[in-house]
C-alpha cells in the first residue's frame, strides 16, 4: 500500500511528510537528550538524583510513541491518529517541563523538595551501620545543582528542551490541522 492510498480525503503527501519530520525530530532531539544525561552520568560521573530520574520518563515515552508516529506518517495512517501521538508527546513533555521547573526551583532553594532527597537527614541508623555504608553508598540530593553552565543546572536545561519538544508536536497539529 503507498502513501497515496491510504491517506484519507483531503491529506496530503506534505501534510503527511511535515508530521514524520515532526515527530523524527522529536525522537532525535529526546534521544540526544538522553544520551547527553547517561553521558553526565556514566562519563562525567553526575550522578541523577531521583527527581532527574523521575524527568527521563517522558523521553523514555517521547522517543518510541515519535518513532511510531514517523513511520505511521510515513505509512500513510490516519492524520487524526498522527496528531493524536504528537498530542501525547506534546502533554508528556509540558507536564515534564513543569517536574523540571519544580526540581530546578528545589535545586535553588525556592520551595522544599521531596523529604526523601532533600532537606534534612533524619534517620542515620546506628553508628556502625553508618560508617560501613559511607563507603559504598553516595546519596544524590534533590536540593544541591551538581553542574551548571549558564546559570542553568540540567533540570533548568530539561524544561527548555521539554518545552522545545512540546512545541515542536504542536507546531505539527497545527500545522496539519490548518492544511
Amino acid at each position: 500500500m503507498t502513501v497515496e492510498t491510504a491517506m484519507k480525503p483531503g491529506s496530503t503527501r506534505s501534510e503527511i511528510n511535515s508530521l514524520a519530520l515532526h515527530a523524527a525530530a522529536i525522537a532525535i532531539i529526546a534521544a540526544a537528550t538522553l544520551g547527553g544525561a547517561w553521558f553526565f552520568q556514566l562519563v562525567l560521573g553526575v550522578l541523577p538524583c531521583p527527581l532527574c530520574l523521575e524527568q527521563r520518563y517522558a523521553y523514555y515515552l517521547a522517543i518510541p510513541l515519535a518513532v511510531i508516529v514517523a513511520i505511521a506518517a510515513g505509512r500513510g495512517a490516519p492524520r487524526s491518529l498522527l496528531c493524536f501521538g504528537l498530542a501525547v508527546i506534546a502533554l508528556a513533555m509540558l507536564c515534564n517541563a513543569i517536574l523540571g521547573g519544580y526540581h530546578a526551583g528545589v535545586e535553588w532553594k525556592w520551595w522544599p523538595g521531596p523529604s526523601d532527597c532533600s532537606g534534612p537527614l533524619l534517620d542515620l541508623g546506628r553508628a556502625g551501620d553508618l560508617l560501613s555504608r559511607l563507603d559504598s553508598v553516595k546519596v544524590v540530593r534533590c536540593d544541591e545543582i551538581q553542574w551548571t553552565f549558564l546559570g542553568l543546572s540540567l533540570a533548568g536545561y530539561n524544561v527548555l528542551i521539554s518545552l522545545l519538544m512540546a512545541a515542536i508536536a504542536a507546531r505539527g497539529i497545527i500545522k496539519s490541522l490548518r492544511a
